[in-house]
């Protein structure tokens, strides 16, 4: 079977074609600059890149676009566009009611724009991707994904906030978690290098990127993770502040500063970017550290303390813990920052060994010494094969999260 797997943003379409069930991606790419006077779109297949630039005025003008190049003549990818059997798309928030990836129809399309308001930078594209994919792939199976699924499983003692109860009940204010796609990814692969099976694992899933979330996985299953209502909570992000005292707001508010100065100062102006006022790049970091630069140095240290606390906080949730994974792209990448925050854990069974640590770099491994209690993992996420998984078995009839 070939599955597509697209993630639709305000301005871009990503994609990736799999050939099902052996997991094989034959070609990926994205179009960007959707609605610009000039698009790109970029290629790969078959070893080859390209990039060229194109006319894509629209998400459905994108989406012609990219299904012209899968059937290019002499790329060995799709000879027409029937052979796609089924398209899974990346959606953000499925809020309670998807508990799992779910075949769309009128009725999924109808909730999904009924969760727009909380998750208004994604839904809403999101629904734009599934719609075009509709349009022109209309007798393909189509799967939503959703990246609040997976913390569905998130009990109330985790997810309610300490705020009056009807703004939950009027709302639907609560925890609801995000990146879920890639931390059971991670928790899955974890599960199989340790021979256990995925609900007999407990692990501490550590997601980090420009975007960062950290989950505690019992019995495989998410009972508690650091974004909450919004993508904005937990731990220090690349732009993003993660926890602190709300209070601030209201001073800062007094002070003279609107709702959007204080949105946009939380979401784009904080966390490593706002501390360093350098950059929001890991990698930037570590190396002006390195250097010297006692602001680098503060916000990598900060970084490292916040995910550390988090780590000491759902081990006392998990009280048995088999694996902590590391994945995103500082996760996988950022060997001093996993240094720093492994360092002093011992107490709780973690031990890195530095040799395995230094050596694994973008790739799967075990880090942790051989006498370490806890096993520590780098683990590459891969958020699109675990959608065209989904989307695969959907779409032959079959559901196994």
């Amino acid at each position: 079977m070939i599955v597509l797997v697209i993630n639709t943003g305000s301005s871009s379409i990503k994609y990736r074609l799999y050939r099902m069930p052996d997991h094989t991606p034959a070609a990926a790419g994205v179009v960007e600059r959707i609605g610009e006077s000039q698009s790109r779109l970029t290629h790969q297949s078959n070893g080859d890149k390209q990039q060229i630039s194109v006319r894509a005025e629209d998400h459905d003008k994108a989406m012609e676009l990219i299904l012209q190049t899968l059937m290019q003549t002499g790329k060995g990818l799709i000879d027409d566009i029937s052979e796609i059997a089924a398209v899974g798309h990346r959606v953000v928030h499925g809020a309670e009611e998807f508990t799992g990836s779910v075949v769309i129809d009128e009725k999924v399309t109808a909730s999904l724009q009924r969760y727009a308001d909380l998750a208004p930078l994604h839904n809403p594209p999101n629904l734009i991707g599934i719609r075009a994919a509709r349009r022109y792939l209309p007798a393909a199976v189509q799967v939503a994904c959703f990246d609040t699924a997976f913390h569905t499983t998130i009990p109330p003692v985790a997810y309610i906030y300490p705020l009056p109860y009807e703004i939950y009940e009027k709302y639907r204010v609560r925890r609801y978690g995000f990146h879920g796609t890639s931390h059971r990814y991670v928790a899955r692969r974890a599960a199989q290098i340790m021979n256990k099976h995925k609900y007999a694992l407990n692990a501490i899933t550590c997601h980090l990127g420009n975007g960062c979330s950290i989950t505690a996985v019992k019995q495989g299953r998410s009972v508690d993770t650091s974004m909450g209502f919004t993508p904005l909570e937990g731990l220090v992000m690349g732009t993003r502040s993660g926890d602190f005292d709300p209070a601030i707001l209201f001073y800062l508010a007094d002070k003279g500063h609107d709702i959007a100065s204080l949105n946009a100062m939380c979401n784009k102006q904080s966390g490593l970017i706002g501390i360093s006022g350098i950059s929001n790049d890991m990698r930037n970091l570590t190396d002006l550290a390195r250097q010297g630069d006692p602001r680098a140095n503060l916000a990598v240290d900060i970084f490292a303390y916040r995910v550390k606390k988090y780590i000491g906080a759902y081990t006392a949730v998990l009280d048995t813990v088999d694996a902590l994974v590391f994945t995103g792209g500082i996760g996988e990448n950022a060997v001093d920052v996993r240094t720093r925050i492994c360092t002093g854990l011992t107490q709780v069974g973690i031990r890195l060994d530095d040799d395995k640590n230094r050596r694994t770099v973008a790739a799967e491994g075990i880090i942790s010494a051989d006498s370490s209690p806890v096993k520590v993992f780098v683990i590459p996420t891969d958020e699109e094969a675990a959608i065209a998984r989904d989307t695969y078995e959907l779409a032959s009839g079959r559901q196994n999260q």
